[in-house]
């Protein structure tokens, strides 16, 4: 035999056992791939934790007393002495306004004191004629008397007209002293929250046809409420004196207190759900400050169990009214057992009665091992 028949002999020999061999692997992973893997269900235990069931309510941080500073009379601001943010004491300036007079109420309180002058002069001339004869014995004293009467009344008379007329010309009189309406001043103690004037900005007066032109807004920021709303299937839970936990977004890594005084009795659609107001006092420490209207959310306990037996409520099968769980009885025997359960938080439920601490649980659905 040629050397090249060898050859050729040998190259058949090896392709016939690769074909072999591949054939035998093939075989082997599909028969490894037909074997069902074994069935290994998952377990968890018991534990013991607090149980917490609470709601949550959005809304806002605001000053339980803010109040809108209006002038007494129209005109052109003149100064304004504060800014936002400063702090002000009851009685302090805030603007002074320079009034514009009317020209109607200007026109008629000159007149009035031009005719008051008029009166004046001629009861003065008929007081000094009626003293001179009284001394002389020839009018009686109850004539007298009516004369300086009437020379007094047209005194008193030039007195308030010339009043009157410094109040249209400059909203203050001489008799008054300090005491004008032309100067702002705040009605209560706080912080300034807003002056949405400047300087020759034209205010109304507080009437009572007009709410009037507000010069600054005005809070005390020590006393701060939340002021909220809430879904008409949790407002029934609450009563007031519940404890309130607030997170301000505003503000990271901290919370404040508060504590809930108002639920309204009447709620309002809104989205097509019917909201309830709620309203909680802020507990603030000596040295904490919220900005007015910042956004927060109170979480509010409905309730609260405190180390108790629980489970994860995913573990919870159930049929009609009742739940049960799967219990290990042996390794991956699992027998069906009912249990009595408690508050639930959404994600761990308490349980009762039906279970001990270190029994194994079946985790609804498997894995593969």
């Amino acid at each position: 035999m040629s050397q090249k028949s060898k050859l050729k002999k040998i190259i058949r020999i090896v392709i016939l056992v690769l074909i072999l061999l591949i054939f035998i692997v093939t075989i082997f992973y599909l028969y490894n791939k037909s074997k069902e893997k074994p069935v290994v269900f998952r377990t968890e235990t018991p534990f013991v934790t607090d149980i917490v069931k609470k709601t949550v309510a959005t809304g806002s941080i605001i000053p339980r007393k803010e109040i809108e500073i209006k002038p007494q009379v129209s005109g052109i601001v003149e100064e304004v002495y504060v800014e936002a943010g400063k702090r002000v004491k009851t009685g302090d300036v805030i603007a002074r306004i320079r009034i514009i007079p009317d020209l109607v109420n200007l026109n008629n309180a000159e007149a009035r004191l031009d005719k008051a002058k008029i009166a004046y002069d001629d009861a003065k001339m008929n007081y000094s004629r009626e003293e001179k004869l009284f001394k002389q014995g020839v009018v009686p004293e109850s004539e007298y008397q009516q004369s300086q009467i009437a020379y007094r009344n047209a005194s008193q008379e030039v007195d308030a007209a010339e009043a009157n007329l410094e109040l249209i010309r400059e909203g203050v009189n001489k008799k008054s002293g300090k005491t004008t309406n032309t100067l702002i001043r705040s009605t209560i103690a706080g912080m300034i929250l807003d002056v949405p004037v400047k300087v020759g900005s034209n205010v109304i007066e507080t009437n009572n046809f007009n709410a009037g032109t507000t010069i600054a807004s005005v809070a005390d920021v020590g006393d701060m409420i939340f002021d909220g709303k809430l879904d008409e299937t949790e407002v029934g839970k609450l009563k007031p004196g519940m404890n309130l936990m607030l997170t301000v977004g505003a503000i990271e890594n901290d919370t404040f207190k508060a504590t809930l005084n108002y639920i309204a009795p009447k709620g309002v659609l809104e989205n097509g759900a019917v909201q309830f107001e709620i309203k909680a006092d802020v507990n603030l420490k000596p040295d904490q400050f919220i900005r007015a209207g910042y956004s927060a959310n109170a979480d509010i306990v409905l309730q609260r169990v405190e180390k108790v037996m629980a489970i994860k409520e995913s573990l919870l099968q159930f049929e009609g009214d009742s739940s049960y769980v799967e219990v290990e009885t042996a390794p991956q025997k699992f027998e069906k057992r009912y249990i009595r359960t408690g508050l639930s938080d959404g994600i761990n439920i308490q349980v009762i009665s039906g279970l001990k601490g270190k029994e194994k649980i079946k985790v609804p659905g498997y894995i593969n091992g």
